[in-house]
């Protein structure tokens, strides 16, 4: 091998400084500098003043999005402490707190028995990616004031500006995102929110202010549940027909740790368990989780058999059977919590696995006892969803020899590709016959594949698996993408990397897409979560500048068009349905990766996408307009 004899002595060794490392890797700290990451700041605060309720010091939070496009977040929590620190006598505890990393009141010590912070890092990593930042803390009968600016140099030291209003206590940050370091600094009103909907449940009596100051956008929200968790799951379940109106809840404490469960059924097939661990979502379980199930299957199963509703020459309940209909919160908190998994999003510590059987063992079942209308009700669903399981199983075993679940063989309505390497290869799912010959003519034959499917596919929302399974649409759909279904489905095995919905720009195009969408979140949740699966954009108009076409997604673009065109109100054309267009303006518009817009369907939060997916496919009509008013405006839910 060839050298460039280039030196490596201590000199090549590079040393970065306080927050230097943060704005250099700011997707290690945050994850992403995209918005996901820009939302992660606000988050970040927000956690440390929840640090302080759930310690008991704190009632009240308010968070407000400034015209300027700041943010802050202002707690009545003790305040940061303001001497110097033991270790750095030159420094006051709040600049330390502020400019290193890993440093705060989560460390050992007595500061917090229980945090949120996943690092620890959360203040000083703000600071470094903000552009400026003030620090207001209220503490021990004055105000004190520092200021921060270009990612953490000190612009003004921590300094007594007056007394303290009215004996308050408490810290204030007002923090400017740095645009140099984000894609997008505009925060979004609806994905902080959401956040703060969620820790106002988890912590019970305390109050969450929201305020939105800018201009064309302005709003206040306040969320106080006086119940907590059980609030959640009522607000979880009221896009659902609950199976009786009651919900189960208890709780339990030992020395450094304590569990708290609320629990109701509802008449739907799905099931919907959501834990947290010290305010953090564990959306991949762990051990809270695996206690609960555990425990719940034991319970109901001795339940069932204590009053002869299970014989005992039959089989126990399976654990998805009573399951089914589920809402539930499982929620600990903990000194140490040990996070692992690819997301750091699932909860490790052993302890609190032992914790949550014993107390659901004991609590749920005198809850079964107390309530016996209730028990029964939950048991007799339970029978039901295992017979429904079993033929489900024969339903399964069925298709598979028929039409080959485990790959053995493909729908003959498929048009596949040749390439065999999985990453490059698309499945458009078409509606209709017309659009599927089109864009069959339209496609890149080697990479692109075609699964035309007809009129509107079964609403799953509504139907259990066994029924699903009989369907011959969902059957194609699910032999083309490969990988089974449901707990079976192994997101490995897909057949493609790309699975895109292609549906007419109308109202039953949306609607196809709703069931479609639905369809995988429900029975193929890894595809969705892998980022798999994508919307087509097929414009609304078309019109000609000079001998050209040009091809306008929706009324935005073309209100944009008009602005830079003033004069050419003439002759747009507006495009009914994928089958009217010729197979090049598809393949132009839609299906060309070059020249075509997509959309990336997320899960961004699993109890959020389970309550759309409720609202929208349930039986509930008013609240399914309600919904709908309500997010009109929002991209988000454009396609969806």
């Amino acid at each position: 091998m060839a050298t460039d004899g280039g030196s490596y002595t201590a000199s090549d060794i590079t040393v970065l400084e306080g927050l230097e490392p943060v704005r250099l890797r700011p997707g290690m700290y945050i994850g992403s500098t995209g918005p996901t990451g820009l939302h992660h700041l606000v988050v970040e605060i927000v956690d440390n003043a929840v640090d302080e309720a759930m310690a008991g010091y704190c009632t009240r939070i308010d968070v407000t999005l400034l015209a300027d496009g700041g943010c802050r977040v202002q707690d009545n929590g003790r305040g940061i402490p303001v001497e110097p620190h033991p270790q750095f006598p030159d420094r006051s505890a709040a600049e330390i707190v502020y400019t290193t990393l890993h440093a705060g009141g989560k460390f050992g010590g007595s500061g917090y028995k229980v945090s949120g912070g996943l690092h620890g890092v959360g203040a000083s990593v703000v600071n470094a990616l903000s552009s400026r930042l003030v620090l207001e803390i209220d503490r021990d009968g004055k105000h004190h004031v520092m200021e921060f600016v270009n990612g953490g140099e000190i612009k003004v030291p921590l300094e007594v500006t007056g007394d303290a209003p009215r004996d308050r206590t408490g810290t204030t940050v007002t923090f400017w995102p740095d645009a140099s370091i984000f894609e997008e600094v505009e925060f979004r009103a609806q994905t902080i929110t959401e956040r703060l909907q969620v820790m106002a449940f988890l912590n019970r009596g305390l109050e969450i202010r929201f305020a939105d100051q800018r201009p064309g956008n302005e709003k206040k929200e306040v969320f106080k549940y006086n119940g907590g968790i059980v609030d959640y799951v009522k607000h979880l379940n009221a896009s659902k027909e609950s199976l009786f109106r009651k919900v189960a809840s208890y709780q339990q404490s030992e020395v450094n740790q304590e569990v708290e469960v609320a629990l109701q059924w509802n008449t739907g097939f799905n099931e919907s368990i959501f834990s947290f661990a010290n305010g953090i979502s564990t959306i991949e379980g762990g051990m809270h989780e695996e206690g609960f199930k555990k425990a719940l299957t034991n319970v109901v199963n001795r339940y069932a058999r204590s009053r002869n509703l299970v014989k005992e020459k039959d089989e126990n309940l399976d654990g998805k059977d009573i399951r089914e209909g589920l809402t539930a919160i499982v929620s600990v908190r903990l000194k140490d919590p040990q996070f692992e998994g690819q997301t750091k999003a699932k909860l490790g510590n052993v302890p609190v696995r032992s914790l949550v059987e014993r107390a659901t063992n004991e609590k749920l079942a005198e809850w079964l006892e107390e309530n016996p209308t209730e028990a029964n009700q939950v048991v007799r669903k339970s029978l039901v969803a295992q017979r429904a399981r079993v033929a489900a199983q024969q339903a399964r075993d069925l298709t598979r020899r028929k039409s080959g679940l485990d790959g053995a063989g493909l729908p003959g309505k498929l048009i596949d590709c040749s390439s065999r390497d999985r990453r490059e290869c698309e499945l458009f799912i078409v509606e209709g016959n017309s659009a599927g010959s089109s864009a069959k003519d339209a496609r890149d034959p080697r990479t692109q594949a075609i699964l035309p499917i007809r009129g509107k596919i079964l609403n799953v929302e509504r139907a259990r698996i066994d029924k699903m399974l009989k369907n011959a649409e969902i059957q194609a759909l699910i032999a083309a993408v490969g990988a089974g279904l449901g707990e079976e489905f192994e997101v490995s095995k897909i057949r493609y990397h790309k699975v895109i919905v292609l549906a007419d720009a109308d109202v039953d195009g949306s609607h196809i897409r709703t069931l479609l969408l639905t369809f995988f979140f429900r029975q193929m949740k890894p595809l969705v979560e892998g980022g798999f699966v994508y919307v087509a954009q097929p414009p609304l108009y078309s019109t000609l500048v000079g001998k050209e076409k040009v091809y306008l997604k929706d009324d935005l673009a073309k209100a944009a068009f008009l602005a830079e065109h003033p004069d050419h109100r003439h002759d747009f054309q507006r495009l009914k349905g994928l089958g009217e267009m010729n197979f090049d303006e598809l393949r132009d518009t839609t299906i060309d990766p070059t020249k075509r817009s997509l959309l990336q369907i997320s899960v961004e939060q699993a109890a959020l996408a389970d309550d759309v997916c409720s609202v929208l496919m349930g039986d509930d009509v008013e609240l399914r307009r309600h919904f709908i008013q309500t997010n009109a405006k929002d991209v988000r839910f454009l396609d969806i």
